[in-house]
């Protein structure tokens, strides 16, 4: 894959606000009870657990969850005749969509909670989503299987670039 193939790159990450809010509400609760059962050497609450499972708690939901979460993102690639979709960590290699499949596609606002239930790889009886923020994106119509939502901060560039990728030869 060389740079000048590239029609269309766009790297998503989760920017809600609320979001963020609740994964760090989550995470300080288990700083809290690091600090104050290890540092300060006080139990967390009236039957405290053992020192070991309140380490073991603080790395993986007061370290690694806001970790995870910062981790994620979407990126979406299209080349000639291809369109690759990769939600890390969930896909350690880029999902190929041979532009050959698409029987249709569509620049499309939507409803993210309503029609897919949330943002993130969901399912739902409109076919399958990619979708990291925002409600707009380009829903791909196949000829033998369900549509695929890919959401975009870019929508109409993405749109252009698949036009032409679908235009161009591999």
């Amino acid at each position: 894959m060389t740079e000048q193939n590239i029609l269309f790159r766009e790297r998503q990450r989760f920017t809600q606000f609320w979001l963020w809010v609740v994964v760090l509400v989550v995470a300080s609760i288990f700083w809290a009870g690091f600090v104050s059962q290890i540092v300060l050497d006080g139990g967390f609450a009236n039957n405290p657990i053992s020192d070991v499972q309140v380490i073991v708690l603080f790395i993986v939901m007061g370290i690694g969850f806001p970790v995870f979460f910062y981790s994620m993102r979407l990126t979406t690639l299209v080349q000639p005749g291809e369109l690759q979709v990769r939600f890390w960590p969930f896909h350690l290699s880029p999902k190929r969509i041979p532009l050959h499949t698409v029987r249709d596609y569509a620049r499309i606002t939507y409803h993210p909670i309503r029609d897919y239930g949330g943002w993130g790889i969901r399912w739902s009886l409109r076919g399958k989503a990619y979708n990291m923020s925002g409600n707009e994106g380009v829903q791909l119509h196949f000829y033998n299987r369900k549509p695929l939502l890919i959401g975009s901060q870019n929508a109409d560039e993405l749109f252009e670039a698949i036009r032409q990728a679908k235009e161009m030869k591999r």
